[in-house]
């Protein structure tokens, strides 16, 4: 679930940032072109006026690359808002005075959608975008008052169009942040369904885990009883190590208090239930808290020989974790003479060091991981 959410925020980034792209190019090619290539012989000089057209092509076709790649405005936006507003310029210059806010004059009302694209998504798109916007007014503003055109039908014109494509492009570019905004928060927030979903379901599997093993303590402890009732001798050297061993079981899952699952000590713990099942006493003291984040494979080399040592144990064994925040240490001391040792430390590709001694019918085995 969470994925598809993701994929529908990534979608609204992707889509929106291409619409802009979109309008933009439209409006370049079905208005700006189109003015240039029908009014031409109106303007003072054409040349000009192509020039600018195609300078507004190419910083269209970088902020559009950078869109479609990234979502997002170009990184260095400073020359290319300085070309988009040269565009202004010169189309301005092309133009007759006559004609500054006719149909000919399209740069002012056009360069706002370059503003939109190069502002895009960016972390201060709304600073950005606006000192753009106002940039091109101002240009717009200061041509008509050196071309005395400052009458009130001028400046009723210059405001309806100023007016209206500083609405489209601000509202468009506000919207779309808005529905990119909705969109993260709707994968934030099922994110935190999913962890909590996650933690429910992993504190279930330890309740139901528990149960078995208490099921199974319950089972060994009513075998005990029977057959201390039907006259075993509680001296019995036998009787007693059954005895310590479901005793130790017992401590060991009422000692227990991680609510999610570690897979380090969950692969520990079934094997030293497996160790227990063949009658091997097997002696762990809490562990489990505080483990630090394992990197890939590492928890694979911790295992891997202490396992082989506690698998391989013939009526005893003691496991032990110790944890900081930059290291892991697992180690099994067991009766085992069937484990081959290394006579000197063992170093795992992981960067996991694996320590080997073998003293009297003992064998322990240390691996240790610290973080580099």
């Amino acid at each position: 679930m969470t994925d598809d959410i993701e994929q529908v925020a990534q979608r609204y980034a992707r889509y929106t940032a291409l619409g802009a792209a979109v309008i933009a190019g439209c409006w370049h090619i079905g208005y700006d072109l189109t003015v240039t290539v029908t009014g031409w012989s109106s303007f003072r000089w054409p040349l000009l006026a192509a020039a600018a057209w195609a300078v507004h092509t190419a910083v269209g076709v970088v902020a559009g690359l950078s869109l479609a790649r990234t979502s997002r405005g170009p990184a260095r936006i400073r020359e290319l808002a300085l070309a988009a507003l040269a565009v202004d310029v010169a189309v301005i210059v092309a133009c007759r005075p006559q004609d500054l806010l006719g149909i000919s004059d399209w740069g002012w009302g056009s360069v706002g959608w370059l503003g939109v694209m190069l502002a895009w998504n960016r972390p201060r798109w709304r600073a950005e975008l606006g000192a753009f916007l106002a940039a091109n007014a101002a240009i717009m503003l200061a041509a008509m008052a050196v071309a005395g055109a400052l009458d009130r039908v001028s400046v009723a014109k210059y405001l309806v169009v100023i007016v209206g494509g500083v609405t489209m492009q601000l509202g468009y570019t506000a919207g779309c942040a808005l529905l990119r905004t909705r969109a993260e928060d709707a994968v934030v927030l099922a994110r935190r369904l999913a962890a909590g979903d996650a933690w429910r379901e992993s504190a279930r599997s330890i309740h139901a885990d528990r149960i078995r093993r208490y099921a199974a303590i319950r089972d060994v402890a009513e075998s005990l009883l029977q057959r201390l009732a039907d006259g075993a001798d509680p001296g019995d050297p036998r009787v007693r190590e059954d005895c310590t061993a479901g005793a130790m079981r017992l401590r060991r899952l009422i000692t227990e208090r991680e609510d999610v699952p570690d897979e380090l000590v969950s692969a520990l713990r079934a094997r030293i239930d497996a160790a227990e099942r063949r009658q091997v006493l097997v002696t762990a003291p809490p562990f489990g808290e505080n483990l630090p984040a394992l990197p890939e494979g590492v928890r694979e080399d911790l295992l891997r020989a202490p396992i082989l040592a506690l698998d391989g144990a013939r009526s005893r064994a003691r496991v032990t974790v110790s944890a900081m925040s930059a290291m892991v240490s697992v180690a099994v001391v067991a009766d085992n003479d069937d484990l081959r040792v290394s006579p000197s430390p063992v170093r795992e590709p992981s960067g996991v060091v694996v320590t080997y001694q073998r003293q009297g019918g003992e064998v322990w085995v240390n691996s240790i991981w610290q973080r580099p």
